[in-house]
């Protein structure tokens, strides 16, 4: 699809999955779900099976507002990027929601700005995307200062909206109008 380098020059290959790829793309949802707090599931919550994981890239690709790009390096998914649409009401289907996932491994490299990039321009080509909006947890900077580089604005706070191990945290709505 498109190849790129990260900060230290490694080389970066951007695809779309395949079917074939369910059981590695579940591999390393769960392999991230150790690493981070800062997703929508904690280690051992992506309950997915190769079947069902292998139905939703079919359903993506088919997709004209849905987007799933893997970041590839030496073979292995670094990062997964996403934009979910709901093309069944007619009222929202133009608003694509981000979700941007990378291996701890290849944080602070460059991928989130490499995915970040492809995927706005994919928003701003695909005739239907006219806004990308994202939730992140407050205290999650990095992606915040990633977003905010690419013109996101903040739109809303959600108080206590993931608890932690005893702890709440607020998250951040964002929001970036492409057309």
């Amino acid at each position: 699809m498109t190849t790129d380098k990260t900060k230290n020059g490694t080389g970066v290959m951007l695809k779309l999955p395949q079917e074939a790829d369910a059981k590695e793309i579940i591999e390393f949802y769960k392999q991230v779900g150790k690493e981070t707090t800062y997703l929508g599931f904690s280690e051992g919550e992506y309950q997915v099976s190769e079947e069902q994981q292998s139905a939703m890239i079919k359903e993506i690709n088919a997709s004209g507002n849905n987007m799933m790009i893997l970041a590839m390096i030496n073979s292995k998914i670094a990062g997964i990027g996403t934009i979910s649409s709901n093309n069944k009401r007619s009222k929202i289907k133009h608003v694509g929601v981000l979700g941007i996932v990378i291996s701890a491994e290849y944080c602070n490299a460059g991928l989130g700005t490499i995915m970040m990039d492809y995927l706005i321009k994919w928003c701003k080509s695909n005739g239907e995307t006219a806004k990308i909006s994202l939730t992140v947890r407050k205290d999650n900077s990095r992606a915040i200062a990633l977003y905010e580089k690419f013109g996101f604005e903040t739109e809303g706070i959600l108080k206590n909206e993931t608890y932690i191990d005893g702890v709440y945290y607020d998250s951040v709505v964002m929001g970036l109008m492409i057309k």
